[in-house]
């Protein structure tokens, strides 16, 4: 049986798909027709799609736009010929891409579209960001990324937002990926990138104009079990702080509002979290320091458990991360006990690195319980959509603890 699952992962999905599809939204005489091409890469001189859909066995096919364009209200759609991941090139070594590397890649640059201004990488797992990252430089923020959860990244998607280095690809060299993104590369980086087996190389040259999808809007489609569709205008998080408002609320006709404004490098946490947020599967919330993420809780059904779950996470990939730095080591691994203990010990005081942090959550807290697991570990400033009947408590929790809390006005959930 093991062996045949083996078989089943490098078995190659001959899909069915047809080469075009087209999409027609019709008002009355008025007709939209978005036209789309099959994407197919050259794979030891064979012409290849998809390698398979979310799971071996199951065919699939990427299409890009090639025609047409989608008025909905005043939102211009993206129009053909600035494609990203279907435009990717592929480098010839290693497996071709299936679906989950395609949507991994995409949700990467989903979120880096917001993070222009600097050197930026941000590694995914599952569609779910595992670490993201500012940096002085692209080895800086791959290294920061990569450390916030060694754990989760080991067969990750890892992608940047400037060309790539060869120190970069040393580092990333040293581990085991599924995909690498990057809108170029340095000569002789794909040599070293080359040495992984089976390592998926993606160079995406327009994602030099990446900043210019920040505002941009895509037609979301979601299909049902019965063969329906759902469409949707894409998300956008709004990232100015001049649309934010520090906390401020009524209730039984009493003002509630917290006592401390957030401070330029507070704001600068909020602003890459809320950022960071926009790629998490909800029920979420992140914890952020320093432009990196310290712990990452998503896809919980209650707020209070998932701010626990990224608590406890902060807390469990600050240990492996010592025990990396002092032993070259899992966690996970080390066995010598009075080692362990010391790591321990340090993980303790740290607080898991979260004293100091921004707490991110991608809607409002009914209740203070959630925004309290934060502030009882140290974080000093709360970002949330706002609009419970209870915000009055999670003002209350913050003013108790001397940390501001900010209001988006904007849910960012992501099903």
């Amino acid at each position: 049986m093991a062996e045949d699952l083996k078989k089943a992962y490098r078995t190659v999905m001959d899909d069915h798909f047809p080469p075009q599809l087209e999409i027609s939204f019709i008002d009355g005489a008025k007709r939209q027709t978005m036209v789309y091409q099959k994407v197919t890469w050259v794979v030891e001189g064979v012409e290849k799609g998809l390698r398979y859909g979310e799971n071996p066995g199951q065919e699939a096919a990427l299409y890009k736009l090639v025609n047409g364009n989608l008025l909905v209200g005043d939102v211009q759609i993206i129009e053909p010929g600035h494609g990203l991941v279907t435009e990717a090139v592929l480098h010839q070594f290693g497996k071709h891409p299936g679906k989950i590397n395609l949507t991994d890649a995409d949700n990467a640059l989903n979120i880096l579209r917001y993070l222009t201004d600097g050197p930026a990488v941000a590694i995914m797992k599952h569609n779910n960001p595992c670490g993201v990252a500012l940096g002085e430089n692209l080895t800086d923020a791959y290294v920061k990324a990569d450390l916030a959860d060694r754990v989760a990244a080991f067969g990750g998607c890892i992608a940047c937002n400037r060309p790539m280095d060869k120190d970069t690809a040393k580092e990333i060299s040293k581990r085991y990926a599924e995909v690498v993104v990057a809108p170029g590369f340095e000569q002789g980086v794909v040599d070293i990138l080359a040495r992984r087996k089976n390592l998926r190389v993606m160079e995406i040259r327009n994602m030099e104009y990446l900043h210019d999808y920040a505002a941009r809007r895509f037609v979301d489609f979601k299909s049902l079990m019965d063969g329906g569709l759902v469409a949707q205008l894409s998300f956008v998080p709004v990232l100015d702080r001049a649309k934010w408002q520090v906390a401020r609320t009524e209730y039984k006709g009493k003002t509630y509002q917290v006592k401390r404004e957030p401070t330029d490098s507070e704001w600068a946490d909020m602003r890459f979290g809320w950022a960071v947020e926009a790629g998490v599967s909800s029920n979420s919330v992140i914890f952020v320091k320093d432009g990196v993420t310290v712990g990452i809780g998503t896809g919980e059904q209650d707020r209070v458990g998932v701010a626990e779950i990224a608590r406890d996470k902060a807390y469990r990939k600050l240990a492996d991360r010592i025990c990396f730095e002092r032993h070259n080591m899992p966690y996970n691994d080390l066995h010598d006990a009075d080692k362990k203990s010391g790591i321990d010990n340090a993980v303790r005081e740290l607080k898991g690195n979260l004293p100091g942090s921004a707490m991110i959550s991608d809607a409002f807290f009914p209740f203070r319980d959630g925004v309290d697991v934060g502030l009882k570990e140290g974080v000093k400033a709360v970002l949330q959509a706002g609009g419970s009947l209870n915000d009055y408590q999670a003002i209350e929790a913050c003013n108790e603890a001397g940390a501001t809390m900010v209001f988006t006005a904007q849910r960012s959930f992501k099903h």
